[in-house]
């Protein structure tokens, strides 16, 4: 079974910065150390019938300043095909932010950027510089979309508690002006742990609201952010939703590697579990193969 990872973090202690991992900085996660290391692609271990054929790194705090250095160190280390996602700051000037897009551009591995919206999405989502930069990207997707006469525009990766209404609406604002962005919803928008709670159907609602968009995707993992023993349940209830919701062309299963470590014991055993999963085995082999290999194959224009 082929599988382009599309949500993993690659570390290099050594070299980057990293200020999130060190204890005395948040988030402040008991089991925080637990991956506090260098990761390599050598980390990505899997087994027969398995096949890691490529992944998608996101970017995870070497130098947000000088963002293209994560980039740079990848390219120089890496065999597998990959693309990555660069940490972006959604809230500097205009000027600054296209010529950090521009130097971006023009690494091979560069498709998209990321500022983690996160509990601040409704601060963020109605800034008017933030909103102004949104535009910028826009722009320069639109640029590149005409000179390469196709529909390769960068992506913004989306990462929100999709259970707040008030962010999930201003998300949809800044989606509607912004067409020529591919915005691809990280960690399935954070499902509740309850499944018999009003936030877990508002999470449902939101999802439905998000997927009428043409140019939007989801990326199902993290589910250790929500609950580190996450139970087999829970994981194929929220997958059955969103699949019936956003359907196999625009859903991606992905591992959030290292950080699915606080809660299986390696690569291959969080892998191992999506594939014995309730949810996988009644799967067809074509909506299989979309999940977790076709689908990440297109958005990331990646080449196999």
């Amino acid at each position: 079974m082929k599988i382009i990872d599309p949500h993993l973090h690659l570390f290099n202690v050594e070299q980057g910065d990293y200020h999130w991992l060190k204890a005395e900085k948040p988030p402040f996660w008991h089991d925080k150390s637990l991956i506090n290391r260098t990761y390599t692609e050598g980390d990505l271990a899997l087994s027969p019938p398995l096949e890691l054929v490529g992944f998608v790194h996101i970017e995870a705090g070497f130098d947000n300043n000088q963002p293209w250095r994560e980039l740079v160190a990848l390219e120089q280390s890496c065999n597998k095909p990959f693309r990555a996602i660069a940490n972006i700051d959604l809230t500097v000037s205009s000027q600054y932010f296209e010529k950090k897009i521009e130097k971006l551009a023009k690494l091979h591995s560069f498709v998209g950027a990321r500022h983690s919206l996160d509990e601040q999405a409704l601060s963020l989502l109605t800034n008017k510089q933030v909103l102004s930069n949104f535009k910028k990207l826009n722009d320069f997707c639109n640029k590149v979309n005409k000179i390469k006469q196709v529909n390769q525009g960068l992506i913004f990766e989306t990462q929100l508690p999709l259970t707040e209404d008030t962010s999930v609406n201003a998300l949809c604002k800044v989606m509607s002006i912004n067409p020529d962005i591919s915005f691809i919803i990280n960690h399935a928008g954070f499902p509740p742990a309850d499944t018999q709670t009003i936030e877990w159907q508002r999470w449902q609602n939101n999802l439905l609201k998000l997927s009428m968009f043409p140019h939007v995707t989801i990326k199902c993992s993290g589910w250790e952010m929500t609950n580190r023993n996450y139970q087999p349940d829970w994981l194929n209830k929220n997958l059955a939703v969103v699949l019936k919701i956003f359907g196999d062309k625009k859903m991606m299963l992905a591992s959030n590697f290292p950080l699915c470590l606080f809660s299986k014991t390696s690569y291959q055993d969080y892998w191992q579990s999506i594939f014995t999963s309730g949810f996988f085995q009644t799967l067809t082999e074509q909506e299989k193969n979309a999940l977790c290999y076709g689908n990440a194959l297109k958005y990331y224009h990646l080449k196999s």
